[in-house]
């Protein structure tokens, strides 16, 4: 939420920032899940067909026969890249087959973004903008439902699980409505660092959506994330 003072992991700051708050939940999940035993994951570039298209993803699974409940991976405002592959392989090493898809494919493909990239820079900010305007909230939720149906047919996956989404900082609305648009098999999601898209003033705010679903919700803020707007974890 304080994207004018700071972007964490593209503007260096000293403090926790969301960024490391996220990867640092990440980790904490994964040492409290010992009672799974850590394994080697498969990784695979796929296409997963939208009615908007083909969408570039990164598909993971534990190595081995067997399956697996699914998890479906929401980026953040730089998009797929190293660091959600690294977090994909992980969690998958846990026993998950999970999904990371381009939430950008509309725009381009992964990843959007290279090491020279700077946040500061309105010209280089102003284009991921753009690539998330173009996703509606009509397209979302058939992305959402597109994604799913993907990981439904996977071999590796165990159909007769419900399935979780994790979405970081603006993925985590599109967890949300994730959640409602397919209300029948998401069961968990969780959120971090979700910023000021989460509760709005506007009728398609997603927090609204959360009477339509069927999961519950981990909504986890880093330091800095209710510093324009504190009231917004009450509301």
């Amino acid at each position: 939420m304080c994207d004018e003072f700071i972007h964490p992991g593209l503007i260096e700051d000293p403090r926790l920032s969301r960024r490391s708050f996220g990867l640092v939940s990440v980790a904490a999940a994964a040492i409290a899940s010992t009672a799974r035993a850590q394994s080697a994951a498969v990784e695979r570039d796929v296409e997963v067909t939208t009615p908007d298209g083909n969408c570039d993803a990164v598909l993971f699974h534990p190595e081995g026969q067997g399956i697996w409940p699914a998890v479906l991976i929401w980026t953040d405002i730089a998009g797929l890249r190293p660091v959600f592959r690294d977090m994909g392989r992980r969690l998958a090493g846990q026993g998950y087959v999970v999904l990371v898809p381009n939430p950008f494919y509309r725009s381009a493909r992964a990843p959007v973004i290279g090491g020279t990239f700077n946040f500061a820079d309105p010209e280089q900010r102003n284009m991921l903008f753009s690539y998330r305007g173009a996703m509606s909230d009509g397209g979302i939720d058939s992305d959402a439902m597109a994604y799913l149906a993907f990981l439904d047919a996977q071999p590796q996956t165990d159909a007769n699980k419900k399935i979780g989404v994790q979405g970081y900082c603006m993925g985590g609305s599109l967890a949300f409505r994730t959640a409602a648009a397919v209300p029948s098999r998401i069961a968990a999601v969780g959120s971090f660092h979700g910023g000021n898209g989460l509760v709005t003033d506007e009728a398609n705010s997603p927090h609204l959506l959360i009477s339509k679903t069927n999961a519950s919700f981990l909504v986890a803020q880093a330091q800095n994330d209710d510093a324009q707007r504190p009231q917004m974890k009450e509301e």
